[in-house]
């Protein structure tokens, strides 16, 4: 797949009807009468809440289509707010009010819970850890750890005492939210299980509608979760071997390398065109591993007049 391929950088569309536009880190949001969101995932990649130099060609469909496999697959366990995808980049569905906190949940003691850990904290966001834990070991039940979600910059850590003391969300909400995000989990375990993948840790976005809570964003994709391989995960763990992982992680991991995490005086380095390469082929193997269909990917000399086209007719039928 070649990185010089057409990418979607941006989009500044104007539809009829149209009441908002936001440029999020990876998503362009427009609203349609205060009623209806098109989301387009566009192929621009983050990292410790940076939006890196290069987009990533493909990306924007493989999440797109990734959230929409799992929307679909969990609508029997929360509502959500996915309507159709007029476009292999783009879903349209319902307007809901955004609850400002992330459902952070882990399976096991990775990433950000691994670095907490070692740094010698036994505690994140108000949930105890247990002591003699190893990297990539499983957590005895999977733990929540919600994050506060930020306009811009960093999301923080919070825990479910903060967040009722703070009256972001009533008890009776945040009992529902909790409830939905472990049953979420459970299902997207299994259906990894089923691919011969293992769920590691993803994050939950909800808002509400009519008074109800809707399941929003993108579920289970790679921007959103990590995954391990499960053929050989154990005795890695006994050797005390890296986990081979289908994730963004290994993007962090990159610029981690080359000096970068996001902090303060730290210069962003460039990517070759062979990592733009590299990063593209492990979106594509997670789609087809979680999924177990063929990608394929949409070639389109014009990529903004196929939205644009797709989205008129989709919204003047």
């Amino acid at each position: 797949m070649s990185s010089r391929q057409n990418c979607i950088g941006a989009t500044n569309f104007n539809f009829p009807n149209q009441t908002s536009f936001y440029r999020g880190k990876v998503r362009e949001i427009y609203t349609i009468n205060n009623d209806l969101l098109i989301s387009v995932a566009s192929d621009r990649i983050s990292a410790f809440d940076h939006i890196l130099p290069r987009p990533i060609p493909c990306k924007g469909q493989v999440l797109n289509q990734v959230a929409s496999h799992f929307l679909n697959a969990t609508k029997d366990i929360v509502p959500n707010w996915l309507i159709a995808t007029p476009d292999p980049n783009v879903s349209v569905g319902l307007l809901c009010e955004p609850i400002r906190i992330e459902m952070v949940i882990r399976g096991y003691l990775t990433g950000h819970a691994w670095r907490t850990y070692n740094a010698g904290a036994r505690q994140l966001c108000g949930v105890k850890m247990p002591d003699g834990m190893r990297e990539h070991d499983p957590f005895p039940k999977p733990i929540i750890t919600p994050a506060t979600k930020a306009e811009e910059g960093h999301d923080e850590d919070i825990s479910r005492e903060e967040i009722l003391e703070r009256g972001i969300v009533s008890e009776a909400d945040y009992a529902l939210l909790e409830k939905y995000t472990r049953a979420l989990f459970q299902r997207g375990t299994e259906m990894a299980a089923e691919r011969g993948l293992i769920l590691v840790d993803t994050k939950y976005e909800f808002g509400k509608r009519d008074g109800n809570i809707y399941l929003i964003d993108e579920v289970h994709t790679p921007d959103s979760s990590r995954y391990f391989y499960k053929e050989g995960y154990l005795q890695r763990q006994i050797e005390g071997l890296p986990q081979k992982q289908l994730s963004k992680e290994f993007v962090r991991e990159w610029l981690m390398e080359n000096g970068f995490q996001g902090k303060e005086g730290q210069t962003m380095p460039d990517m070759p065109d062979a990592f733009v390469d590299k990063v593209t082929n492990r979106y594509i193997e997670l789609y087809e591993t979680i999924t177990g269909e063929a990608f394929q990917a949409i070639e389109s000399e014009d990529v903004l007049g196929r939205m644009e086209r797709s989205l008129m007719n989709y919204l003047t039928l």
